[in-house]
């Protein structure tokens, strides 16, 4: 009898086996295929939970009848059958133990390692071979099989799977689906998607404990994080947000247009339908702070675009049975059908997109809509995006000033480090062979958040991400004080002394290092990073720039590394209103691997008998006090207390500042007291001089591209025919790009040809110099060629540091208008099908720009201009369409900042094409 029971288990759990190892083979030959096609559904989930429940409950009969009969057959003279009997048993009991294994009995068993988990799972896959073998030469030694037993398992086994095919007709997420009123236009103007076009239940998006369980170490990271903190449970977001909901309930008489924010930020209450209630209780409601769940970033299926605004598909996730259910013995359950078949979890939760540049683009590159600003239908927001993937460190961008010696190919290389971990999904992810797993903290910058939690641990492992991710020198001085004045560089340890009542203009240079996107960004309007300047004379202070006062509030006339954000009126946009962007005053945020120069003039006292002490910080405060002042008087009853508000008493920025980089120089001053000038000692500066002379020139040429001054570009070349003398191919490479830029073309081509005589200079960026002087020229051909160059060239090189220009739509466009111009030649109906041909490629390469960028002005205006001379009116018009809809508004934008300038002016001054900083200030700039 119990070996009929044996058998009877066994037969169900082959059957079940059978059907588990068809859908793993089905799997596994669409991967072979390029169709990675999931037949793992609910059905699945509930057989293979049948599967352990099954394998579990063989054991105990399988080791009675194993050892009883091993027992009751010792004396038995077929030694034959005997040996074969206990090959049989110890494969049986491998395939048990292997089985046990691979369950990782919570508490008891937990094996990990991968390579391990493999040795496992094929030992589980393979002993059922043996075992059916060796039990077929077990019977032809001894009793011959029962054949009416096999019938009873092939009843059993046609059982099994009619319950298969009945249980696979059901989707429990269709249970209780709920369509928007609305139908799909409820996401607007977010461009969220739910696979199904429904709404997604809450409870689905609030599992967080539910994953603690079984990944702590990414929970603790994520419930610390920004993400988790992106929604009502975060001050400053929950005022600026309260604020757009009154105003559109004021104009249009709904929230809709807010939910432009919520498809980003406030996801569960969003997806669930929440939101959009009039009277939404932004503290109450649990949805509401939720924030950024593990569940919203994991059940997202694909990124539909690279437009952001949140345009991604999300569906809710198909869970292992009984993962809401609050019975301890069915959480166990659930736990453990997890941990034993982790494939599906993560098949679920993990997918490539993931590990993408355009995951995080989803969110963090936005547009304001029509909707939201009742002005256009597209004004540029935040865009980390585009700015990282046209940067060097991406390896994308063709055209950066510096390239990293590897790209860093996703966010993720930085913002997810690795780090240690005993996670259920650790892996050895770098080679040690140490279990790992991203983290979940996602390292950056708003130590705000954290600092307003209490949370000062948090606040200082994002400090210490962003040290070294910049730096600032002090390269020169002028001491005529005068911006035409001769430059003495670069100091340290040599440094000029100075004369008492003379006048000086200080250079200051910004570098950004290791960032990979524009600095700042995100919230660049409200970030308060700036340059904090001090000259003392022993202890007289004899100069400044952005202090702060008592208030915690900087010094307007510092220089700060920010966008001026305006209205359509020309009033500052200072708290965060969305609804009102529309045009910066002036956009100081510095590119990737790039520089900036910053001038400050002081006036020396005649008096002045000790050395000169000049230190410089840059300064980094998320949020400025403006912002913060605005956020703590919209505090309503029943908020949480915002950390060191003292009520009835003024708002004093406690938020803490980081020190992101910082430089001090000490001259000696002729006629000095006895022993002054013998105190002064300046280190040398642990940058390569070339590279302080390039980081100067960078700063001077992007200075002068932006404002069109002849005069610092006529320095620039000045600088890089210096670095060109420390024999680096920076020098003559970057000064062909000022020759360009200034007209002098063949300059440029002696400049681009010297560069290339270096066997370290990137071709890429040479290529893609040379195609904008051949054009410039009238050599289209060769020109195509460059260009071409740039984005095709795979050389060995570019394939060991993981670079692809074939992304980089500003080489694109320029292929583009290229090809176009080398068409206009063909003239009359005779060549008619040349300059077809040729259109036609130019197009094709415009297309390919929109594929990267579908915004882009420049591809959509000489689209319609391609299609206009081609004949096809009807695409003409569209991209006429979309060129209007993502092209500035100038006569707009000149009302307001001519207002602007009026009204802010420490801001009007830091807008100007050249701005000298004085020191010499009784009080702070207005």
């Amino acid at each position: 009898m119990l070996l009929y029971a044996v058998f009877a288990v066994t037969a169900v759990t082959g059957a079940n086996s059978v059907y588990l190892a068809s859908i793993t083979v089905l799997e596994w030959l669409g991967r072979q295929q390029g169709t990675a096609v999931s037949y793992q559904d609910h059905f699945y989930l509930g057989m293979f939970a049948l599967h352990v429940a099954l394998g579990l409950l063989l054991i105990v009969p399988f080791l009675l009848f194993g050892v009883g009969h091993i027992l009751a057959a010792r004396g038995r003279r077929n030694r034959r059958a005997g040996r074969i009997g206990y090959a049989l048993f110890g494969i049986c009991l491998a395939l048990l133990l292997s089985g046990v294994l691979l369950v990782r009995l919570e508490g008891v068993i937990d094996l990990k390692h991968p390579t391990a988990r493999a040795v496992a799972y094929w030992t589980h896959v393979t002993c059922p071979l043996a075992v059916l073998w060796l039990y077929w030469l077990h019977r032809l030694a001894g009793p011959r099989i029962r054949w009416p037993v096999a019938g009873v398992v092939a009843g059993l086994t046609a059982i099994v799977v009619a319950a298969m095919v009945l249980w696979q007709t059901h989707d429990p997420r269709t249970w209780h689906a709920r369509e928007p009123a609305e139908g799909p236009d409820y996401f607007q103007p977010s461009r969220v998607k739910t696979a199904d076009g429904n709404l997604i239940p809450a409870r689905s998006m609030m599992m967080d404990e539910y994953c603690r369980r079984c990944h702590p170490d990414a929970y603790e990271g994520w419930f610390h994080s920004a993400h988790h903190f992106a929604s009502f449970n975060n001050a400053p977001y929950r005022a600026t947000v309260r604020e757009t909901r009154r105003v559109a309930l004021e104009r249009d008489g709904d929230v809709k247009a807010v939910r432009f924010c919520a498809g980003c930020h406030d996801v569960v209450p969003f997806l669930s339908g929440a939101f959009d209630q009039r009277e939404f209780d932004d503290i109450g409601d649990p949805t509401a702070q939720a924030g950024i769940t593990c569940t919203v970033c994991h059940a997202i299926t694909h990124i539909n675009s690279t437009v952001g605004n949140g345009d991604y598909t999300i569906e809710e996730p198909l869970h292992y049975p009984f993962a809401y259910s609050d019975n301890p013995i069915l959480q166990y359950i659930n736990h453990q059908l997890v941990r034993a078949k982790p494939a599906f979890h993560k098949q679920t939760f993990l997918k490539p997109l993931h590990k993408s540049a355009e995951f995080c683009a989803a969110c963090h590159k936005v547009h304001l809509p029509g909707e939201l600003t009742h002005y256009k239908e597209f004004l540029r927001g935040q865009n980390h995006y585009d700015s990282y993937l046209l940067s060097g460190v991406s390896g994308h961008g063709a055209r950066s000033f510096y390239y990293p010696r590897q790209a860093e190919t996703n966010c993720n290389g930085c913002h997810m480090p690795l780090q240690a971990s005993n996670d259920f999904g650790a892996k050895p992810l770098d080679g040690s062979g140490q279990l790992q797993i991203h983290n979940h903290l996602f390292p950056a910058a708003n130590t705000a958040l954290a600092y307003l939690r209490g949370e000062d641990q948090i606040v200082a492992a994002h400090q210490e991400f962003l040290q070294g991710v910049l730096r600032v020198d002090w390269f020169g001085v002028k001491p005529g004080g005068s911006i035409d004045d001769p430059l003495l560089a670069p100091l340290r340890p040599e440094v000029p002394t100075l004369q008492p009542g003379s006048k000086i203009l200080l250079e200051a240079v910004i570098r950004t290092l290791t960032v990979g996107h524009l600095f700042t960004e995100g919230t660049s309007d409200s970030n308060e990073v700036w340059l904090e300047v001090t000259a003392t004379s022993a202890e007289r202070l004899l100069g400044h720039s952005g202090l702060r006062d008592e208030w915690g509030g900087v010094d307007r006339g510092a220089h700060f590394v920010n966008t001026f954000m305006l209205d359509r009126e020309g009033h500052r946009v200072n708290r965060r209103n969305a609804q009102d962007i529309f045009v910066p005053l002036y956009n100081h945020q510095i590119p990737p691997g790039a520089a900036q120069v910053v001038h400050y003039a002081l006036d020396l006292p005649p008096d002045l008998q000790t050395p000169v002490t000049v230190d410089v910080k840059l300064q980094y405060r998320k949020f400025d006090r403006e912002y913060m002042q605005w956020v703590v008087a919209q505090s309503q009853p029943g908020d949480p207390p915002i950390r060191d508000v003292e009520p009835g008493q003024p708002y004093v920025n406690t938020l803490p500042i980081t020190t992101l980089a910082a430089d001090r120089i000490v001259f000696p001053v002729a006629f000095p007291v006895v022993g002054a000038a013998a105190a002064v000692v300046n280190p040398e500066r642990e940058i390569p001089a070339w590279q302080r002379w390039n980081d100067y020139g960078i700063g001077l040429l992007l200075e002068g591209r932006a404002s069109g001054g002849k005069g610092e570009l006529r320095q620039a070349a000045e600088v890089f025919a210096k670095v060109e003398e420390f024999q680096q191919y920076h020098g003559p490479l970057n000064l062909a790009r000022v020759y360009f830029a200034e007209g002098r073309l063949d300059e440029a081509v002696s400049a681009a040809n010297r560069a290339a005589a270096y066997a370290d200079a990137p071709a890429w960026t040479i290529s893609w110099l040379s195609g904008l002087i051949n054009k410039q020229q009238g050599h289209l051909d060769n020109a195509i060629a460059n260009f071409r160059s740039v984005l095709k060239d795979r050389s060995p090189e570019i394939i060991a540091r993981q670079f692809d220009f074939s992304r980089d739509y500003e080489v694109i466009n320029e292929l583009g208008l290229t090809l176009f111009e080398r068409g206009k030649q063909f003239r009359g109906e005779s060549r008619r099908a040349e300059r077809e041909q040729w259109f036609r490629e130019a197009a094709a390469e415009f297309e390919r720009t929109l594929q990267l960028d579908s915004e882009n002005v420049t591809a959509h205006y000489n689209l319609a201009l391609l299609h206009a001379q081609r004949g096809d009116e009807a695409k003409a018009a569209e991209h006429q369409r979309l060129h209007a809809r993502y092209k500035p508004d100038d006569n707009a934008r000149d009302r307001a900042l001519a207002a602007a300038r009026r009204r802010y002016p420490a801001a009007n001054r830091a807008a100007e094409p050249l701005v000298i900083y004085p020191l010499n200030r009784a009080a702070a700039a207005p």
